[in-house]
């Protein structure tokens, strides 16, 4: 099992827009087709940043999930344009990271 922790930058100015399309389109997309979406965090010393988490049982399950997210058609035609529209793609980092034995995560 582990996380993913995936750090935006959203475009100058538009996070709070971003994180409306996140928690009213994107996250409830994800979570349909079985995403594990943990937590989204707006940063407090980046007023364009943004970060959320996702939990993966496994590698396998990875590759399912994001195949029945990222290939889907409302995905690609609609959901992904606007994403790419409010966010610099280059600025992404994500981090993947695995619990300690008493991480409350687990």
């Amino acid at each position: 099992m582990y996380y993913e922790i995936r750090r935006y930058q959203a475009q100058p100015g538009r996070r709070d827009e971003w994180v409306r399309y996140m928690e009213d389109v994107v996250i409830p997309f994800q979570t349909s087709k079985g995403m594990d979406v943990t937590a989204s965090f707006v940063d407090d010393q980046d007023e364009d940043g943004y970060i959320w988490i996702r939990r993966f049982e496994d590698e396998a399950r990875s590759e399912a999930l994001s195949a029945a997210v990222y290939q889907h058609d409302r995905w690609r035609n609609e959901i992904g344009p606007v994403v790419y529209g409010l966010l610099i793609p280059e600025r992404t980092v994500v981090t993947r990271v695995v619990p300690t034995p008493v991480s409350p995560l687990q």
